[in-house]
């Protein structure tokens, strides 16, 4: 995971929607059957639903920003749910302070 590939990830508007919206998954999200908001994350059909998106787009989507180690996925049953990935993003945010 190198900070170019996060950066690159973070490049789109679409995969820093998702990011915003995981912040606060109480607030953006209805409850879900399975899996807690914030312990478990967001469900992968309820981000493209929010996204407007197919699920297949939304699947390129998160494995962009899960490769760029920014979301952690996690598999609840047939679902996959994502959480931000709290350090790792704190830890480009150092870098790029500390870079420009």
């Amino acid at each position: 995971m190198t900070n170019a590939l996060a950066f690159k990830a973070l490049g789109n508007d679409r995969r820093l929607q998702i990011l915003a919206w995981l912040k606060d998954p109480r607030a953006h999200f209805r409850e879900q059957v399975d899996g807690d908001l914030e312990e478990d994350g967001v469900c992968g059909v309820l981000i493209a639903e929010k996204l407007g998106v197919s699920q297949p787009t939304l699947s390129e989507h998160m494995r962009v920003l899960t490769q760029a180690g920014l979301v952690t996925p996690k598999r609840i049953k047939q679902w996959t749910f994502y959480r931000r990935n709290e350090a790792r993003l704190a830890a480009l945010t150092a870098a790029l302070a500390g870079e420009v």
